[in-house]
């Protein structure tokens, strides 16, 4: 079983490209978002910590984490950011890795892929056999995310200066996958990668 990390910036189709090979090959997907949401659940890795770092106000009336409560703390606050990122991302990558022996025992797939935004900086390098670069120029991913998530442009920007340069996506990863807009031509260049 090949294991791939997927990254790239906010808005350039990281998810659409999954979502090909999620239908044309035997694969297991695990999005570090949804896996950190998951263990946000109470009785879960994180539940605790998160709380008792947060404070009782970060929780919802069921006394689950209020997510986008939590989001609002940590984005005004980068101590906060970061001490909830210590919590969260070892957390993540330690149940990422009970998937992957899952996987492997299982012998389903010949291919589980990681999608994170910050697979670079949090050494999935170490992980994962080869990473894949998903690439859209700024534009096309301005206008993306002013579609799909009604971003403006200021947000996006902020986003964008937030996450590595595309310099450093292309330094640290093996593969790059231009995805600016024909998705015929970027199926293209993941059938010519696998092989197909």
């Amino acid at each position: 079983m090949k294991i791939i990390g997927i990254t790239g910036g906010v808005g350039a189709g990281k998810t659409k490209v999954l979502s090909y090979i999620e239908q044309h090959y035997r694969c297991r997907i695990i999005r570090a978002d949804e896996a950190a949401h998951l263990l946000y659940e109470p009785g879960q890795a994180c539940y605790r910590k998160l709380v008792g770092f947060l404070g009782q106000s970060v929780l919802k009336y069921d006394n689950t984490i209020d997510k986008a409560k939590m989001a609002e703390m940590i984005f005004q606050d980068r101590e906060l950011l970061e001490g909830v990122n210590r919590i969260v991302h070892p957390a993540v990558k330690a149940y990422i890795l009970e998937q992957i022996a899952h996987e492997r025992e299982l012998g389903r797939a010949d291919y589980f892929f990681i999608e994170a935004a910050l697979l670079i900086e949090e050494q999935y390098d170490q992980i994962v056999d080869e990473l894949w670069y998903i690439h859209s120029d700024a534009a096309v991913r301005e206008r993306r995310l002013a579609a799909s998530r009604h971003y403006s442009a200021q947000k996006t920007a902020d986003i964008m200066r937030g996450q590595l340069s595309e310099a450093e996506f292309r330094e640290h990863c093996q593969i790059v996958i231009s995805n600016n807009g024909d998705l015929e031509e970027t199926y293209k260049q993941i059938k010519d990668i696998m092989g197909d």
